[in-house]
């Protein structure tokens, strides 16, 4: 492809991304399809010679899309916003223009400094203290530009501990740095997303999990007394990570009294700030962050919530050389003249290569001004009040959870798998798009403002389909309480023709919503024993112990995470499954002190999960 062509595609590809954001709610916000769909339409191997542009977008529209969920579209309220826009989709069009790699200053001297100073920029925007900043003289701190929240997350905690094991090298000499190791203790809350415990495992650390209070919000009383504990059998806290918008409700961890308890301790304190943090560039919502000066590392997400797409997570230090030493590896391939008088920011990260993503916050920025984006936060907050307001009216359903920004915890009041079965059926059929979460022993559903352009229509819109699943709902479970009577007080043959008229019921409805229509797709997003295997209860016949994962409650005794609405016979084929497992695979003897109870490596806890659903199927199967 030459220039003169480019020229032409490009404006092609411009006039089709603006078309389908344009006409996006003409489609089916998730995709209707199965694992595999796309394997059997496209070729087994690659071609030998170049096909036209025009075959290969015939494909996408043809192939691709249909497998697609629209993270754009106005139906979908899942998750977080995916943030987006056209002056971010022009600044990363730019940047892979460029084609830059900026992993030094030397390497694109524009790349690293347009970097740091837009960091800046956004850090004064949400209000952070100076101490996190590059530009004052004072400061030590700075920001940079990482993948995700993710990134983050393990980042901060690698930095902590190698800081802590320093540390420990100074008045310990004559310990090993593996034993030292074997003594860190980091802390979340049960709220935390669920990245803290990946980031424990891939860095062989101890991670205890903290029970919040009834706000789901983790606080200093709860932390000081557990690090307490902690220190009286032996183990050395090092890191403590807590949340401003948790992903299940939202919640906001107490930094003001955390930040004192882990100033006592000598522990680095990390705030994820993914969703919420974009949301401090308006004044009125910045309460959450009293106590933000306690912090070592703070992060938020452009990429949710400030109207720029992914990937796109800044984080900031107090003091970037504990971040960098932790980080600094300098061959001298990468050396520069320039070095001790610029950042290179490969040694703020685990990548060495680096695209120019400050090119897209930038063009976001300049557009939109900070009043613009304090107009589109304050109107996603709006919106989602509407959407309690309507809630509210109606007495089959509750809010479950105070309503922070665009998300909106809620349920049908009645039992967890009722809310399981509505939010199946909406799903399945492709009006809207939600995800559960679990807050206590409640199913609840989340939904979440998402779309750039949202408006009051689209929230009344969702509400009504919502309540017209919920009237269809009740209407078959009375009609299925009253065959079921019939079935008992009959003999065989009633009760023949009354599982006849179910049936005939059940296709009736499905025929009109297509809500009974349990694809993989729909089960994943809607049961949370599928998608998230943390709330499985222990599996004890796990021989990989090198990370230990524990949880408390209030009162600091460990506790098993059940999956909620579990019934009986689940009970049972769990039971089962863990005595064959433990049967052949019987836990090794440890010599190491009965800290806690542990939890199983992450992989045992999938594999759990996908026989009892295996089981759990195919006894729904021999009953049908």
């Amino acid at each position: 492809m030459n220039s003169e062509e480019f020229r032409q595609r490009g404006r092609e590809m411009v006039d089709y991304i603006a078309n389908y954001l344009d006409n996006i709610s003409e489609r089916r916000v998730t995709p209707n399809v199965e694992p595999g769909y796309l394997r059997p339409i496209l070729p087994e191997a690659a071609p030998q010679e170049g096909e036209s542009f025009e075959e290969i977008m015939a494909d996408v529209e043809s192939k691709i899309m249909p497998g697609v969920t629209h993270w754009q579209h106005p139906r979908f309220h899942a998750y977080f916003p995916s943030g987006n826009s056209y002056p971010s989709i022009l600044g990363d069009m730019l940047s892979d223009g460029i084609g830059c790699i900026g992993f030094s200053w030397a390497a694109s001297p524009a790349c690293t400094e347009l970097e740091t100073i837009v960091v800046d920029w956004l850090g004064q925007m949400v209000g952070l203290p100076e101490t996190f900043l590059s530009f004052p003289e004072s400061s030590i701190g700075g920001g940079v530009i990482q993948s995700s929240a993710s990134e983050c997350v393990f980042v901060s905690l690698l930095a902590a501990r190698a800081h802590k094991i320093r540390e420990l090298k100074i008045s310990h000499p004559e310990e090993d740095e593996g034993v030292l190791l074997s003594k860190l203790i980091a802390y979340c809350s049960k709220e935390a997303h669920s990245c803290v415990e990946k980031a424990a495992m891939m860095a062989f650390t101890k991670l205890r999990i903290l029970e919040p209070d009834a706000n789901q919000s983790l606080r200093g009383d709860t932390l000081a007394d557990q690090m307490a504990r902690d220190k009286e059998m032996g183990l050395i806290p090092f890191y403590v990570e807590t949340t401003l918008g948790s992903t299940s409700c939202c919640s906001f961890d107490n930094i003001k009294e955390i930040g004192p308890v882990c100033e006592q301790y000598g522990v680095w304190l990390h705030v994820d700030g993914a969703y919420a943090g974009s949301s401090f560039i308006c004044p009125e919502l910045r309460a959450p962050m009293a106590g933000i000066e306690y912090a070592s590392s703070f992060n938020l997400n452009t990429n949710k919530l400030m109207l720029t797409n992914f990937d796109c997570s800044v984080m900031w230090v107090r003091d970037k050389f504990r971040l960098t030493q932790a980080l600094v590896v300098d061959p001298l391939y990468l050396q520069h003249s320039y070095s001790e008088q610029s950042i290179d920011y490969r040694h703020w990260g685990i990548p060495l290569s680096r695209r120019f993503r400050a090119l897209k916050l930038w063009f976001v920025i300049r557009t939109y001004g900070i009043s613009g984006l304090q107009r589109y936060i304050r109107g996603h907050c709006r919106l989602a009040k509407l959407f309690e307001s309507l809630v509210l009216q109606d007495d089959r359903f509750e809010v479950c959870s105070p309503v922070h920004l665009g998300l909106v915890c809620f349920r049908l009041n009645g039992s967890n798998a009722v809310n399981q079965k509505l939010l199946s059926s909406i799903n399945a059929s492709g009006r809207l798009h939600m995800v559960p979460a679990s807050l206590g022993e409640k199913y609840v559903i989340r939904f979440c403002v998402c779309a750039e352009n949202a408006s009051d229509d689209d929230i009344e819109h969702a509400w009504s389909v919502i309540a017209e699943f919920a009237t269809d709902l009740k209407e078959m479970m009375a009609e299925d309480a009253l065959i079921t009577d019939n079935t008992k007080d009959g003999d065989r043959k009633n009760e023949d023709e009354n599982t006849e008229e179910v049936f005939h019921m059940v296709n009736r409805k499905t025929r009109h919503s297509l809500r009974y229509k349990r694809s993989c797709f729909v089960r994943m997003v809607s049961d949370p024993k599928i998608y998230n295997p943390k709330i499985l209860p222990n599996h004890p016949g796990s021989r990989r112990m090198r990370h230990h994962t524990v949880a408390n409650g209030m009162d600091g005794n460990t506790t098993s995470l059940l999956p909620i609405g579990q019934s009986e016979d689940d009970s049972n084929c769990l039971e089962i499954l863990r005595k064959d497992t433990t049967s052949r695979s019987p836990s090794p003897r440890s010599n190491s002190p009965p800290l806690t109870r542990t939890k199983s490596d992450i992989s045992d806890k999938m594999r759990m999960c996908d026989l009892l659903d295996c089981e759990r199927m195919n006894n729904k199967n021999e009953i049908f």
